[in-house]
């Protein structure tokens, strides 16, 4: 798995455990472990495990999950491109950034690396991603990256305890 300059002095490489800090801090949110598989509560063997699963998608090929590093080498989120629907000419991306680092530019510093990588490296013809309509702050990522509002998922995706509607972003290769 590569590493990668994002921009503006933000890298993106693979997980290692030395940033489990990272996972303990997303672990407390109130949102990020009810869409990802960050740990909730927090402890040593899950923030581990959680780590080595990221290994393992990068191992199968599944996904390429990256560390967002900032110009001062801290840990900050996470973005992923995941590969399930590779064969059809899709990946999805999803991405993630602590509250302590948010309102920086990280996530969508990082996002655009990941897609100028997905489109150029691996050439896949489409990227979707699924934002919930409250999240304002992710929503307007997507769309700085030149993502387009498709449409509204009803009952898309599992969050939690409850199936919620999602916007479906998309931004194809070949520019439309």
């Amino acid at each position: 798995m590569p590493e990668l300059a994002a921009g503006e002095g933000f890298t993106l490489r693979p997980w290692r455990m030395s940033d489990l800090d990272l996972v303990r801090e997303a672990s407390g949110d109130d949102h990020i472990p009810l869409i990802t598989t960050v740990p909730s509560p927090f402890s040593e063997a899950e923030g581990v495990a959680f780590v080595e699963r990221q290994w393992g998608r990068a191992i199968t090929r599944s996904g390429y999950p990256f560390v967002i590093v900032s110009p001062d080498g801290e840990s900050v989120g996470n973005v992923g491109l995941w590969l399930k629907d590779l064969g059809q000419g899709r990946a999805s991306l999803g991405y993630w950034v602590v509250k302590s680092a948010r309102g920086r530019g990280a996530a969508g510093i990082a996002l655009e690396a990941v897609v100028g990588w997905a489109r150029q490296e691996l050439r896949i013809p489409r990227l979707e991603l699924y934002v919930e309509p409250w999240n304002s702050a992710s929503w307007r990522t997507a769309e700085r990256v030149g993502f387009q509002r498709e449409g509204l998922m009803r009952s898309w995706q599992q969050v939690g305890a409850e199936r919620r509607d999602m916007f479906m972003y998309s931004l194809l290769t070949d520019g439309q």
